[in-house]
């Protein structure tokens, strides 16, 4: 997740809900026939740029993705999810750090998911660990290591064919690198429309990732001034059953730019946060 004046952050989800309407009996019937739903799944993706909000992780490469998920009836769950990548090797080569080297996000979470409130509105809170796999790394004055917690809040919901969730994540420790950074968050939200037609839906998101803090850094400007920005997508996903999906999306952002130099750039001098297409295909097991 980032580079120079770097720092993005990892990982998003778009979920579908679908329904079958039937008699009761025959409801009794197919209850009683059905496999019981195993509590572990599992998924892998193949993406043309991991972008994570908003912001590309692998310079605009593709990536491999994947991970599983354990849920108990209880509520509680784990999990872990994975990711090549080439930003934190991109953000700190230099200097004795030219080799440097972290090919592999790998993020494990738990926490607790309860419909408390009612049917189709699942409250969620949990932490989530990313952890880079490194060797090589040489930090300059204004960063740090870039491996993060975050613990979050989130409410799903469903109001007919539409579902989503808002949710609020906070870092208990500096956020991917920066110095001084712990405090910052990230409020988004993600919404889906199910249309019914050839398994497509449509998915919107919009976050704002604040960045805290003051870096030692020649601009001397504050974290908050320089790295703060805002995140959308919008796209749609195609729902080909047996657990394969494909999802088109148009991502972009508003990072910022001072005296010529993207806050989010790659060794290119790109900008991490450039508008672009999005295509993947994921499978669930």
């Amino acid at each position: 997740m980032k580079t120079l004046h770097k720092k993005a952050m990892s990982a998003a989800a778009v979920a579908l809900l679908s329904g079958l309407a039937c008699s009761s009996v025959f409801a009794e019937e197919a209850a009683a026939e059905a496999p019981e739903a195993s509590p572990i799944t599992a998924n892998v993706t193949v993406v043309n740029d991991y972008r994570y909000r908003g912001l590309s992780q692998s310079n605009f490469k593709p990536a491999i993705q994947g991970g599983f998920d354990y849920a108990h009836e209880s509520g509680l769950y784990i999990g872990n999810w994975n990711s090549s990548i080439s930003w934190v090797g991109d953000s700190f080569k230099g200097g004795n750090g030219a080799n440097a080297s972290a090919p592999i996000e790998m993020d494990f979470y738990g926490g607790f998911k309860k419909e408390l409130l009612g049917e189709g509105f699942a409250s969620d809170i949990g932490v989530l660990q990313y952890y880079y796999p490194t060797s090589g790394l040489s930090y300059t004055s204004n960063q740090t290591n870039p491996n993060s917690t975050e613990i979050y809040v989130a409410q799903n919901f469903t109001f007919g064919p539409v579902t989503g969730f808002g949710k609020f994540s906070y870092a208990v420790t500096p956020l991917f690198g920066n110095v001084n950074s712990s405090g910052s968050y990230y409020p988004d939200l993600t919404l889906n429309y199910d249309t019914g037609v050839w398994g497509l839906a449509l998915n919107g998101h919009v976050g704002y990732q604040y960045v805290a803090g003051n870096q030692n850094n020649p601009t001397s400007l504050s974290n908050n001034t320089l790295y703060s920005y805002t995140d959308w997508k919008v796209g749609a996903t195609k729902d080909f059953g047996g657990g394969l999906s494909a999802a088109i999306a148009w991502v972009g952002t508003n990072a910022k730019t001072y005296q010529g130099t993207y806050a989010y750039v790659t060794p290119q001098g790109k900008n991490m946060g450039k508008s672009t297409g999005l295509i993947s295909l994921t499978k669930t097991f």
